[in-house]
């Protein structure tokens, strides 16, 4: 069982045999941050550990290794992915497929791409991206999951209860599960071919190491060997792990077959000839790619170049292979170098990200640590640690060496921050609690008087519930909506009663407004004919007539305004002085007062002309003061002329208003008598 693990692992590319210095293209390279866990691995068994996208970390033995090292390190790279590609030719198609910033991605993005890989892409090409994508995806819902745990405990829930549904993750389980589905069954099947091709690749080994032994004519061993390297190319792939010594085999007893067996000279150095010639092209190609501006599509090509020498090319004469193979070694080093270079500036950039990535968490970590004391100002700051956080994410990669420990701190400072804003929120419910009790208790009170009749004791006290309800802070959400709309239903029960009650004595208002808009209409249509009594008395009876009619709406009391002033100008026409109009209008409010013998109201009204007769005298004896400060001689002067003339109607004021409290006391002093004489009747009776 662990055998065949192990063989599906390394027909996944799990068993990689480079050495540690060696670094993947920086297309096919997953994410450098964070590394995974623990947990991260345990889930992922079966999966691969993602190679390391970062440059090699400079060291001294790196630096004094040799050159004979180097070219090895760099052959060894090149064989090492030739190695995953033989496996099937689909495999080479991981290089066309974009590595993007998975790290930049929300868990729901992530969870697109993924289906879009799973649906689009060959099974065996995209591993590294689907072990780049799971691996950030795990990393995010793990802080995702965390912060709800934060917030359910906060709220007085049992960390032990916690359970939290995600759609996301459901969505993601169920891709990664297709996927699992898929690369299991191809690789079921893909093990089984790999060991059939292995074994007919051994027999064809067998088969060239029993040439040399075989005694025939030189003519038909010839003939055999390319039978043989017939077969060999059409063997199909072999397993990874197997390749390069497969093929470092199978080339040893060509060499063997060449330089040992008793070949028909022409035939031999015809061979090495041609196979010298084709090396040399690809030495000139292999050459040619340190002038290609794209280092990926560079080493890609430098891969195939390789590839073609060791499975289509045959051996070429003894003196020439060491050279013909140096300049060969030389030009996949220069690749090598070129890479070596452009990751050292790829260290460069995560640098820069590293400084960027720890400002943000140096930002995050104020925030955390003066968390505002009211709910907008926190709301304002998850606005800002959200921001931020989205900032991270798309800082980019940092070196592989500070990696886990940035990443630890970004968590730890953002679990800081929603610490201290449950705290804030877990003292908030207590107080919400305590506000929710105010509420029910005005509540109860509402509706205990919401079907009162007592309109002028209750009506305040109800207004008063609502100004106290308003001062009252928030309630827990759960119970917001219901007790308020309890406590709206109440007061709009009481106030819909009140409304209803005052519309049926408006009832009689508005029919009152009707008549006097008649009256009004009538008025204005209303012409004198020149004598005097008649218009007189024509004038009288519109007077009479409108004081007949009772109280009408308080927003319609400007159509009295409209009717004293065309009554005044009716009066000035007929030559009644203003004294005697304003007392004539005087006597429809008196009788008014009269049928309503209301003692309070007449008392208001004698107060209220009292008042004026005192502002009138005192206003009197100011313009009279003023006088004083003109001289005798200055009777000519315009403004003690507007002095003495405001005098003068101040006095005429006056006496209006001495003439209306007249007319007042003659109707007091008459409900009086009436009142003694029904006093006296019920007294005889």
């Amino acid at each position: 069982m662990q055998e065949n693990e192990r063989k599906l692992q390394q027909a996944e590319g799990g068993t990689e045999q480079i050495s540690d210095n060696t670094k993947t293209p920086l297309e096919e390279s997953p994410i450098s941050e964070p590394k995974e866990s623990d947990t991260a691995v345990a889930e992922q068994a079966e999966e691969t550990k993602s190679e390391n996208g970062s440059p090699p970390e400079s060291n001294e033995e790196t630096e004094k290794a040799s050159p004979k090292e180097d070219s090895d390190e760099a052959i060894d790279e090149i064989d090492e992915s030739n190695a995953e590609d033989a496996e099937d030719a689909d495999n080479e198609k991981r290089h066309y497929i974009p590595m993007l910033d998975y790290h930049a991605m929300s868990m729901e993005n992530l969870v697109g791409e993924l289906q879009r890989l799973v649906k689009n892409e060959k099974v065996q090409a995209i591993h590294k991206h689907v072990s780049s994508i799971k691996y950030e995806f795990d990393q995010k819902f793990q802080e995702f999951l965390e912060h709800k745990k934060e917030e359910f405990v906060s709220k007085g829930g049992n960390e032990i209860d916690f359970r939290y549904n995600s759609v996301a993750k459901r969505q993601f389980n169920e891709v990664y599960g297709e996927y699992r589905e898929k690369r299991d069954q191809y690789y079921k099947q893909l093990e089984q071919n790999l060991k059939s091709n292995l074994q007919k690749r051994l027999e064809i080994i067998e088969q060239l190491k029993g040439l040399i032994d075989v005694e025939e004519d030189i003519n038909t061993t010839y003939k055999n060997f390319k039978e043989l390297q017939e077969n060999w190319k059409n063997a199909g792939p072999v397993p990874r792990a197997n390749y390069n010594d497969v093929w470092r085999t199978y080339h040893h007893h060509m060499e063997i077959f060449y330089d040992f067996l008793h070949l028909n000279r022409e035939l031999r150095d015809l061979d090495f000839k041609h196979n010298l010639e084709e090396k040399e092209k690809l030495v000139e190609k292999a050459e040619a790619l340190a002038d290609e501006p794209d280092l990926g599509k560079a080493f890609r090509e430098l891969q195939t170049l390789h590839k073609i020498w060791k499975e289509d090319i045959g051996p070429v004469a003894k003196e020439k292979r060491e050279e013909i193979w140096e300049r060969f070694s030389n030009a996949t080093k220069a690749m090598h170098q070129r890479r070596q270079e452009h990751f050292q500036e790829l260290e460069k950039v995560y640098e820069k990200n590293l400084e960027k990535k720890q400002e943000i968490i140096e930002d995050i970590a104020k925030i955390a640590g003066s968390v505002a004391d009211n709910h907008r100002g926190i709301q304002q700051q998850i606005r800002e640690v959200e921001a931020l956080r989205d900032a991270f994410f798309k800082a980019g990669k940092v070196p592989q060496k500070v990696n886990e420990e940035t990443w630890g701190a970004f968590k730890e400072v953002v679990r800081k921050f929603n610490r201290n804003k449950n705290a804030f929120y877990k003292d908030q419910k207590k107080e919400q609690h305590k506000n929710l009790e105010k509420k029910r208790e005005l509540l109860e009170l509402a509706i205990s008087l919401k079907d009162s009749d007592d309109w002028a004791a209750v009506t305040p006290q109800m207004k008063r519930i609502q100004s106290d309800w308003k001062k009252i802070g928030h309630v827990p959400r759960k119970y917001s909506d219901k007790i308020w709309n309890e406590f709206k239903n109440a007061c709009n029960h009481y106030f819909d009663r009140l409304h209803a009650e005052k519309n049926e004595a408006h009832k009689e208002e508005y029919e009152n407004f009707e008549k006097k808009n008649d009256c009004l209409n009538r008025l204005k249509a209303f012409q004198l004919r020149g004598d005097k009594k008649k218009d007189l008395a024509s004038i009288k009876a519109f007077l009479d007539e409108w004081k007949q009619y009772g109280r009408i709406p308080y927003n319609k009391k400007h159509i009295n305004g409209k009717f004293n002033k065309i009554i005044d100008a009716l009066f000035k026409k007929v030559g009644v002085s203003k004294q005697e109009s304003e007392l004539l209008k005087y006597g429809n409010k008196v009788q008014e007062l009269a049928k309503t013998e209301d003692n309070h109201a007449i008392g208001n009204e004698r107060v209220f002309i009292r008042r004026k007769i005192n502002d009138s005298k005192s206003e009197i004896r100011q313009l009279e003061n003023n006088l004083q400060f003109f001289s005798d001689d200055s009777e000519d002067n315009p403004l003690v002329k507007e002095v003495i003339n405001n005098i003068n109607k101040q006095k005429e004021t006056l006496q209006t208003w001495k003439e209306k409290l007249k007319k007042l006391n003659i109707l007091e002093n008459k409900l009086n008598r009436e009142a003694e004489e029904d006093e006296d009747g019920s007294e005889e009776e």
